[in-house]
């Protein structure tokens, strides 16, 4: 069976804009398949994430062009896809004798496209086939295995969906590294979680009760608000008033940490896209927002304007810059992002193992120099949206043994009510998409998220 992730990549094969022009109209409901099909096609040729793809300038995916309820059915698509790929590539590796044609342009993504709205979506089995088998008509390279993908989908429909299996729709290495790290049994209960869309939460500046209320959703433990995913985020009531901000609500944990903040000094590393900065703002902090990205720090500022919050902005890398010592300081770091699969299913298809040893090292860094800002006595918030222990304990480990003025200042269940389960023995939080549990899975759950408060000096 071919690797999703083989033959040419996607960028060099053709563009991506490489569907065949034809005299006849193209059949009803075409074109947002095909812009799932190049949003999929570009995460298994490792050529783009679907948040870069749905946000780049030039958009070579058709996304855009599309109106605002076929933006929403080709985003579905992309996004059972990916969650189920696992599964759906076995299927489809079971009825190619031969594998995946190596010069079949998008037809992995074609079939496996098809294969998720005829298994896993209210689409009906004749209109998946049907428009896959389009999609593959209309595509220079894939044109050519338009009867191929006909009978392969119809093979697949016919059979239905098979019984789930814990782990499947994982790519092997990373399932296996999270039964070492956790057990069978979590780790087959991350990956149920895992296979939900995660809802929307919300970190409001106040009244989170009201906002509950406005907004159809239920407060949660951590004070912030869950509202069920869909539709946009930009038209919520709220949003434009500056009333709250999107953030999951275990990436709120790591600020919750510094306790009191009022007045005192705060330095946000890594601070892009923002969220962490504006909790610190709106905490009462005097904060400097540090990021080597000058574009994401506008994006930052903007973000800060529109809730009515001020912070410094500074464009450096977090692991040389200097400044005066601070009382806080936040650092999350640029990690793996397993923990965020959820919310981002690509991430399981784009990231290799390596990648969790080259990032182990960044962190290490990053975490030397950021103890050297924190003022004599001050705390340092650690954070990864990460599922991976060399990201998360085993750095806080290193962190103690390189220097002895760093010390665990555990953190207490009274200060996460609702996520005692997420304190591990040292005092660090461990929260796991598992976590938060709930009857309808569209509320349960949150970001996979290891943090942990230390005392330097």
């Amino acid at each position: 069976m071919r690797a999703p992730t083989g033959g040419r990549p996607f960028g060099a094969r053709r563009p991506q804009t490489g569907f065949a022009r034809r005299e006849q109209p193209e059949p009803a409901g075409l074109a947002p398949r095909r812009a799932a099909i190049r949003l999929v096609d570009g995460v298994l040729s490792r050529t783009r994430t679907l948040d870069a793809a749905l946000e780049a300038d030039h958009d070579p995916t058709g996304f855009r062009a599309l109106n605002e309820r076929d933006r929403g059915l080709a985003r579905a698509i992309a996004g059972v896809t990916l969650r189920r790929f696992g599964t759906l590539r076995g299927l489809i590796a079971t009825r190619l004798d031969k594998g995946m044609p190596k010069k079949g342009g998008p037809l992995e993504a074609i079939l496996a496209t098809g294969a998720a709205q005829a298994l896993f979506m209210d689409v009906p089995v004749h209109a998946a086939v049907d428009l896959a088998v389009a999609a593959a008509r209309a595509d220079p390279d894939a044109r050519h295995f338009a009867g191929l993908a006909n009978a392969v989908l119809r093979s697949i429909a016919a059979a239905g969906a098979p019984t789930p299996e814990p782990g499947l729709d994982l790519p092997p290495w990373l399932f296996a590294r999270w039964r070492q790290a956790y057990g069978e049994e979590t780790a087959a209960a991350i990956a149920d979680a895992v296979a939900f869309e995660a809802p929307l939460d919300l970190s409001v500046k106040a009244d989170p009760e009201g906002w509950a209320a406005r907004l159809g959703g239920v407060v949660l433990p951590t004070g912030g608000v869950r509202v069920p995913s869909g539709g946009q985020v930009a038209a919520l009531e709220g949003f434009a008033e500056g009333g709250w901000w999107v953030q999951d609500a275990a990436a709120s944990i790591p600020v919750k940490l510094f306790g009191n903040l009022d007045g005192k000094r705060a330095i946000d590393l890594c601070a892009a896209p923002g969220g962490k900065t504006a909790q610190l703002a709106a905490a009462g902090a005097d904060v400097v927002a540090v990021d080597k990205s000058a574009e994401r720090l506008t994006r930052l500022a903007q973000n800060l304007s529109r809730l009515g919050l001020s912070a410094s902005v500074r464009v450096g890398d977090a692991a040389s810059v200097t400044m005066e010592p601070a009382e806080a300081v936040l650092l999350d770091a640029p990690c793996t992002s397993t923990g965020t699969i959820r919310r981002h299913p690509d991430v399981a298809w784009m990231k290799r193992e390596h990648e969790v040893a080259s990032l182990s090292r960044i962190q290490a860094q990053l975490l030397d120099a950021a103890a050297r800002l924190v003022a004599p006595g001050g705390l340092l918030v650690y954070g990864v949206c990460s599922l991976e222990p060399e990201e998360g304990e085993r750095q806080i480990a290193g962190l103690l043994a390189r220097n002895p003025k760093a010390r665990i200042e555990p953190v207490t269940p009274d200060e996460l009510p609702g996520l005692r389960e997420a304190i591990d023995d040292q005092g660090c939080v461990r929260a796991l998409p598992s976590h938060l549990a709930n009857p309808e899975p569209r509320l349960a759950g949150l970001d996979g998220f290891f943090a942990a408060r230390l005392r330097i000096g």
